[in-house]
């Protein structure tokens, strides 16, 4: 039976919201979280944070008049308020599922979403950029653009660099920094709200603007700005940081109450120039199981409404469940017997399974905060002082770093392991998250070994030859996926740099891969010989240094050669068809993986499927080469 939900019904856009008073606001806030908590528990996404922006979404709505203002909801997966407040109140069951809604602000998908975002700390920049653009070509505009930053983002130096910039600038935008992370204090609240509702409010900087048209001379001006800053900074702490980029500072305030929020941005309104409100807001809110483990429920997958319990999928083998628990076991197994070894992580310590090394080496894991670029330079340092760094980055994040992985690792040729979390296509997240780029953007950089296992004791064992390396770089790629029910425990192997593995010997058609889609083909093995078709198939294990001499001797005596790889054709196909096309070998290519474009969301198996490298159209394709020949 599906929950009713009388109020939010109403509400078709923002014009909508316009129309309740605040007690029915209220109403309004309570029923988006009971929906947002509805279709979360069977649609895995992200809750603590979208639970606690719902006052927030719904302030700006009622106060600005999107899509003629712009928000900007930095990262994007606190937007899904947003996104049911603006028309995809009915299509947010749909969210994240194969041909629904994105999980993210995209431009593509509504007028409100005025900037496509997914990576962390670039609202501000946007934000700045639209709105020194709007008003260039519209001098009159009265335009407000939003930046909603938060959860984390306000450790990344980009946006550090934007408030620089916006400081130096009269651009009219608002920077709303949702700070999650710190409790609403009620002994000091009320004079903290009064003050910022007096800063805020028309009458203050009418008369603050008349002054300083009255006393142009420097020195008074210098007065005024000294003795307001004096009644700030008494009051407020966190005041002086924010207005030492030039950006006038109001708050904090209460992120959950509606009237002072509607108040204060009203105010806002009508103040000019660049500004920034600071939100105090609970990630969870409303929620109590998400209220008392937000990091749990930050991506939950699916859950228990009624108790918060939730459902993890069982795995019977020997592996952990999860390629990424095979990486962080196997990595604490090194660390125990090396103390060189440290982890590096840009906040992501529990969500690339760090946690089992931090557990009982916290002084040996370092979380640096979502800054991708410095944790890369950090990670070189600690290599060229002697420690041996595990620096683990989802393959999306690590493009952030890419001068970085050049200029500070590869050129001087340090020893840096990069474990590369999601490589390939990760699903539900979609667009701003596939993690296809690596593979081809890594075969550009010199000095660097790049690696990808075809399945979890293959990864160990690639964790354990990078750890003996030593000499530069090593890249090892893995994917978001559970793990084969393979013994994980066996003892880890070295393995020969750059030199691949045949699987299967075979005639006339050849099949190379890299990662897992080796283990795709590794399951065909039966079908093939029920099909009566013989390929050779060649798990490649490292995309540079490449096996010229295996490669040489295989695609010359094979008619026809399949590529395979979970990831963009510049990555394995590209670097193939370069080998043959320089070997002057003139056998036919054929490549399946991710063509030239963007890949929307969906599950992987779908997606895969409308790619056409899934195990269906990968007997397909070898089925289809032994008729050509």
């Amino acid at each position: 039976m599906m929950i009713e939900y009388p109020h939010l019904d109403k509400i078709n856009g923002p014009e909508d919201l316009k129309k309740y008073s605040l007690e029915e606001l209220k109403v309004v806030a309570q029923e988006i979280r009971e929906y947002i908590i509805e279709v979360m528990c069977n649609t895995p996404g992200h809750v603590g944070a979208n639970l606690g922006v719902v006052e927030l979404a719904i302030a700006l709505h009622y106060v600005f008049n999107s899509p003629s203002d712009k928000i900007i909801w930095d990262v994007g997966h606190q937007s899904y308020p947003h996104k049911i407040l603006t028309g995809r109140r009915e299509t947010f069951r749909t969210i994240r599922k194969f041909k629904g809604i994105s999980g993210f602000p995209s431009r593509d998908e509504s007028i409100h979403d005025a900037f496509g975002t997914g990576h962390a700390s670039t609202s501000i920049s946007a934000a700045l950029g639209m709105a020194i653009a709007d008003k260039t070509l519209n001098p009159n505009s009265k335009n407000n653009f939003i930046a909603v930053i938060g959860d984390g983002s306000m450790t990344g130096g980009m946006a550090y660099e934007a408030m620089n910039h916006a400081g130096d600038t009269n651009a009219n935008i608002l920077i709303i920094y949702n700070d999650n992370n710190i409790s609403i204090d009620k002994a000091t609240g009320a004079l903290k709200n009064y003050f910022t509702h007096l800063i805020a409010s028309k009458s203050y900087n009418q008369l603050k603007n008349t002054a300083y048209e009255q006393f142009k001379e420097t020195f008074l001006r210098n007065i005024i700005n000294k003795t307001t800053s004096i009644i700030k900074n008494s009051l407020f702490k966190h005041s002086n940081f924010f207005e030492s980029f030039n950006l006038r500072y109001f708050g904090p305030v209460n992120g959950h109450d509606l009237e002072q929020l509607i108040d204060i941005l009203n105010n806002l309104k009508n103040i000019p120039g660049p500004k920034i409100l600071h939100v105090l807001t609970q990630k969870g809110k409303g929620y109590p199981p998400a209220e008392k483990n937000t990091v749990v429920f930050h991506s939950p997958g699916k859950f228990d409404p009624e108790t918060g319990e939730i459902f993890n999928n069982a795995n019977k083998g020997n592996c952990p469940i999860r390629y990424q628990d095979v990486y962080g076991k196997t990595l604490l197994e090194l660390a125990d017997n090396d103390k060189r070894i440290v982890a590096v992580t840009p906040a992501m310590v529990s969500s690339s399974s760090l946690d089992i090394m931090y557990a009982k080496y916290p002084d040996r894991v370092f979380d640096v905060g979502i800054a991708e670029e410095h944790a890369v330079t950090f990670s070189a340092g600690l290599a060229a002082q002697g420690l041996i760094p595990f620096t683990t980055i989802y393959s999306t994040f690590l493009q952030r770093a890419y001068d970085q992985i050049i200029h500070d690792v590869a050129l001087q040729n340090l020893p840096v392991i990069f474990g590369i979390d999601r490589g390939g296509l990760v699903g539900e997240d979609g667009k701003t998250h596939q993690g296809i780029f690596d593979l081809a953007y890594l075969n550009l950089i010199p000095n660097m070994v790049i690696s990808a296992p075809i399945d979890c004791i293959e990864l160990r064992n690639l964790m354990f030859t990078a750890y003996n390396y030593q000499k530069g770089p090593f890249a090892i790629r893995y994917p978001k996926a559970n793990a084969e029910y393979l013994d994980c425990n066996l003892p880890m192997e070295l393995l020969p740099i750059g030199k691949a593995n045949i699987l299967k010997e075979g005639e006339k058609v050849l099949v190379i891969s890299i990662g897992k889609p080796g283990h795709d083909v590794v399951e065909l093995y039966p079908d093939f010989e029920k099909l009566g078709i013989n390929p050779t198939h060649v798990n490649l294990r490292f995309l540079k240094p490449l096996d010229t001499e295996i490669l040489a001797e295989l695609c010359s005596k094979h008619d026809i050669i399949i590529t395979i790889e979970d990831g963009t054709l510049y990555g394995l196909s590209a670097t193939i068809s370069h080998f043959l096309m320089q070997n002057k070998i003139y056998s036919k290519q054929i490549s399946l993986g991710v063509p030239d474009q963007f890949v929307e969301h969906g599950s992987v198996d779908e997606l895969k499927h409308m790619l056409k490298y899934d195990k269906e159209n990968i007997l397909k394709t070898i089925q289809q080469a032994y008729r050509e020949i």
